[in-house]
């Protein structure tokens, strides 16, 4: 053991040093130090869980990428139809970063009731589809199954729908359809209710009905082996940009790419403005911290002026004085970033599992404040603040090499 730490150690141990004309300052720095971290913590937990929520709840309804034959139709009812017989499907592996491809078909339509009625997207889908997503969101009853031998009639249903429409599980619908020749009456199909999905997003829980794929193949008259879309999975949704582009320089020349970053741009660019907020939060916490430890250090430096004459008398240099004060700071910030890792993800844990905080769905797209917990940001954090605040103490231990061993006996 060094004698630095040796003294730093007695320093901190000492009685004196509680009650010392320090102490309250260097109890607002210890606080300071918690309450960054908690912040930090809470800041990223939360905007990054956001992010993934919402990320989650668009990628449900229409996968990572969207391919589909080029037209000028801009709504979600699929007019022009794409081949099953392509090289890349099924073959997961022939799109690089691509996990899985579903095909899809959607047509408008309009639920009627006795009382009420909705327009609504019936949106296809075969025995590929992934119900990963949409299985979470189920609240009520189950989820249809399609690609059976014989064509069904159940559907899934959200849950703002049935209610708007004042129907429920195992009731039976009649949907319109309209034809190409307008003149002739929209087509009638009738729906079963199995189960009720809440997203929490109206945008496209107020649109979305689910139904075997070959009730919109019967409708538009296509053939078995004819889709409207087909929806890719990446493995990364950061390199989502990179992989669309891949995608797109291997496709067929009739086939158009896009991402979900590019259809919903107004979502997901309000969705990055959660990083810059983020790091804004995470500076202004450093910076606080940062100089709550330097008032608290200058204060301990010329409370022990006595001492740090005495050390340099007997031949302490000024590094070796300085690392007597830079080991205290280290222990107090540590003593910080132990309460302020209690606190912050203990109240992350409770919000996580007991929902505690609501959001408005409306305005947020979910019905509480999401978590996003993992040991790798936590430990970045808590070490960036360690160094960083380490760092900026560096600059009042210079007042050290100031300090005349001769003045300081002479003054005490």
């Amino acid at each position: 053991m060094s004698y630095e730490f040796f003294i730093a150690k007695r320093i901190i141990a000492s009685k004196e040093y509680k009650s010392s004309v320090s102490a309250p300052i260097i109890k607002i720095a210890i606080t300071a130090i918690a309450m960054g971290i908690i912040m930090m913590l809470v800041s990223v937990a939360t905007g990054v869980g956001l992010q993934d929520k919402i990320r989650e709840k668009v990628t449900a309804f229409h996968g990572d990428i969207i391919m589909s034959n080029y037209d000028t139709n801009f709504s979600y009812d699929d007019q022009v139809p794409i081949s099953l017989d392509q090289e890349f499907y099924p073959n997961n592996g022939f799109f690089p970063n691509i996990t899985h491809i579903q095909p899809t078909a959607s047509k408008g339509g309009v639920i009627r009731t006795e009382t009420d009625f909705e327009g609504i997207i019936v949106k296809g889908v075969d025995e590929n589809y992934s119900w990963n997503y949409l299985e979470d969101y189920l609240i009520e009853g189950r989820l249809p199954i399609v690609g059976e031998e014989s064509l069904n009639s159940e559907v899934l249903l959200s849950e703002y729908l049935a209610n708007r429409l004042q129907i429920k599980v195992g009731d039976r619908i009649a949907t319109f359809f309209l034809r190409e020749d307008t003149s002739k009456p929209p087509r009638s199909v009738g729906f079963t209710i199995v189960g009720l999905y809440n997203s929490g997003f109206q945008e496209f829980d107020e649109q979305f009905l689910f139904a075997d794929i070959r009730h919109i193949q019967r409708l538009n008259g296509w053939a078995s082996n004819e889709v409207g879309t087909f929806e890719l999975f990446v493995d990364d949704f950061k390199n989502i940009d990179a992989i669309g582009n891949a995608v797109y320089l291997n496709s067929p020349s009739n086939v158009d790419v896009e991402t979900i970053r590019g259809r919903f741009m107004n979502i997901f660019d309000w969705l990055d403005m959660f990083d810059f907020n983020i790091f804004l939060i995470i500076g202004i916490m450093i910076v606080v911290a940062g100089i709550n430890m330097i008032t608290a250090l200058l204060v301990l430096i010329l409370e022990r002026t006595h001492m740090i004459g005495l050390l340099k008398a007997l031949g302490s240099n000024n590094w070796s004085v300085r690392k007597i004060f830079i080991y205290n700071a280290m222990y107090l910030i540590g003593v910080g970033l132990f309460w302020g890792n209690l606190i912050g993800i203990g109240f992350l844990f409770i919000q996580k599992y007991f929902k505690i905080l609501p959001l408005d769905p409306s305005t947020y797209y979910v019905s509480e404040v999401p978590v996003y917990l993992h040991l790798n940001y936590i430990l970045a954090l808590n070490i960036g603040t360690f160094i960083l605040c380490l760092a900026m103490l560096l600059i009042p231990t210079y007042i050290i090499a100031k300090i005349s061993p001769v003045r300081a006996l002479r003054f005490e």
